[in-house]
């Protein structure tokens, strides 16, 4: 197959490839649907975070579309820690996707009869306080995402006999399912993003999100203040910020951020400049299109006008 891809993903030789947290049928799947043209490239599932990104790395894949976010369980931490070392990659865009659960069990079993439940930790995050009133007998075995556990329920040997996975995976599979819409939380989203190597950025729309990894310089009183204040004091809203170990040492943390603008807007390019005056260390991750469209509060202050202005007015000074 062939298609047309997306602006800035490095295009190799031939069709468009694009890889995805597998197996088929998973959310992450369902997201990378979403990107024009994905459903006319080549798509290969990938068994992990990590390979789906090493793939692009080694040329295999033009871009990989990876879950990052979950509106109830919050980052995903494979994610985070895979983007945030080795070889730089880009963000080109971010996807959402709602996210429901089903039931599927082995033919003739009822609730009553399920003794152990597979599904991934993030699934079975969302969906423990229904397990827990519903199938509380059952054990929860953990599996590397919904969509490998309901084709592990096709395997009598899989040692489990439900699986809590998409509509979509059991639909495809034809698998037996007795309860739907089984989340704890209404109107859960997860957040996806599509990562390629480094290349054109992707231009600015008013409505753009901004992704870095600062490492903490140094553990000591008033550290992440200083990271933080680089961004109110430039009027740049952060609508994510996470610290992550780097595993280096116990108490060694990078954080992840995602700020509400683009870097070719003066006052989220300012603030990178000075937090890389702060932390060298800082890597840039992306600019990219908000998936919900929402433009960010820019103070007066804080426009690109107002940068501007500043710039001129201190070069008329230089000049005499």
């Amino acid at each position: 197959m062939s298609g047309s891809g997306s602006a800035g993903a490095q295009r190799l030789p031939g069709a468009m490839v694009y890889t995805y947290l597998g197996p088929e049928g998973t959310f992450t799947e369902a997201a990378l649907l979403q990107v024009p043209g994905a459903d006319q490239a080549v798509r290969i599932p990938s068994a992990s975070v990590s390979s789906a990104l090493e793939k692009v790395r080694s040329g295999h894949a033009n871009a990989a579309v990876v879950p990052i976010e979950n509106s109830v369980e919050g980052g995903v931490s494979a994610t985070l820690d895979a983007i945030s070392v080795g070889q730089p990659l880009r963000i080109l865009r971010e996807i959402l996707v709602p996210i429901t659960f089903v039931l599927a069990v082995r033919p003739g079993m009822e609730l009553a009869d399920i003794r152990r439940v597979s599904t991934h930790s993030h699934a079975w995050a969302q969906c423990r306080d229904w397990a827990g009133n519903n199938i509380p007998q059952a054990e929860y075995l953990p599996a590397s995402s919904t969509a490998a556990a309901a084709v592990g329920l096709q395997d009598p040997e899989s040692g489990f006999d439900a699986a809590i996975c998409a509509p979509l995976v059991a639909s495809r599979l034809g698998l037996n399912v007795i309860a739907r819409d089984i989340g704890d939380v209404a109107d859960a989203v997860t957040r996806f993003i599509l990562i390629s190597l480094p290349g054109l950025l992707p231009e600015p729309t008013g409505a753009d999100k901004t992704t870095v990894v600062i490492p903490l310089p140094e553990d000591r009183p008033g550290a992440l203040m200083e990271i933080l204040e680089h961004f109110s004091t430039r009027g740049v809203n952060l609508s994510r910020i996470e610290s992550r170990p780097t595993g280096a040492f116990l108490g060694d943390y990078f954080f992840s951020i995602d700020a509400d603008g683009h870097v070719f807007d003066a006052r989220v390019a300012d603030a990178l400049k000075g937090l890389h005056r702060v932390s060298p260390g800082l890597r840039f991750l992306g600019s990219y299109p908000r998936a919900d469209h929402r433009r960010a509060d820019v103070p007066r202050h804080t426009s690109d006008e107002a940068f501007e202005a500043a710039d001129q007015w201190l070069a008329s000074l230089i000049d005499g």
